[in-house]
């Protein structure tokens, strides 16, 4: 069976590092704030929204701006881990996506977190970044199946004669 195209295991990593970078710098933009982001109006939008809709008083908007700050955060390590698997396997490991997934669900349900209030406001320009999120996040979900699909596949040969294989997963001889 053969490996993993090269492609895939490299727009994986760049989701990651878009992930560990961006959502990282903004997460910490966010608790080292004396305000925890919120005097960034159009970072904090979603914060305001989600809000305004629990009805939340400031010091409870400000609980909020720091556990979504947090979050961030967490998707941010929890993508720099899989940067350094994804490095560990190069060296010859063996790399797991459950990391990866973990976080990507993270940043499923920031994104719809913070979709919604710009939906409802029907702020296009910050939607369209949370559409963003999600598209990259599902790209990365993709990729770690197919990636999943291939290993398992190689690990249990009789699985791989069980199993229909679809057209974009058999290999060209």
């Amino acid at each position: 069976m053969r490996k993993m195209s090269g492609a895939s295991v490299a727009m994986i990593m760049a989701i990651a590092l878009y992930f560990t970078l961006f959502w990282g710098y903004e997460a910490l933009r966010v608790l080292t704030s004396p305000t925890f982001g919120l005097d960034d109006v159009w970072r904090s939008q979603y914060v305001f929204g989600i809000g305004s809709y629990f009805k939340l008083e400031p010091m409870g908007l400000i609980k909020l701006a720091a556990f979504f700050g947090a979050l961030k955060l967490v998707v941010a390590l929890t993508c720099a881990i899989h940067l350094v698997d994804r490095l560990r396997n190069i060296a010859g490991g063996t790399a797991n996506a459950d990391v990866l997934e973990g976080g990507l669900i993270l940043v499923v349900a920031i994104s719809m977190a913070a979709a919604a209030p710009a939906a409802w406001t029907q702020n296009g320009d910050l939607l369209r970044e949370q559409v963003l999120h999600l598209l990259l996040a599902a790209i990365a979900v993709a990729l770690c199946l197919v990636e999943r699909n291939y290993s398992r596949r190689a690990v249990n040969p009789a699985l791989a004669a069980v199993l229909p294989r679809s057209e974009a997963l058999v290999p060209l001889r």
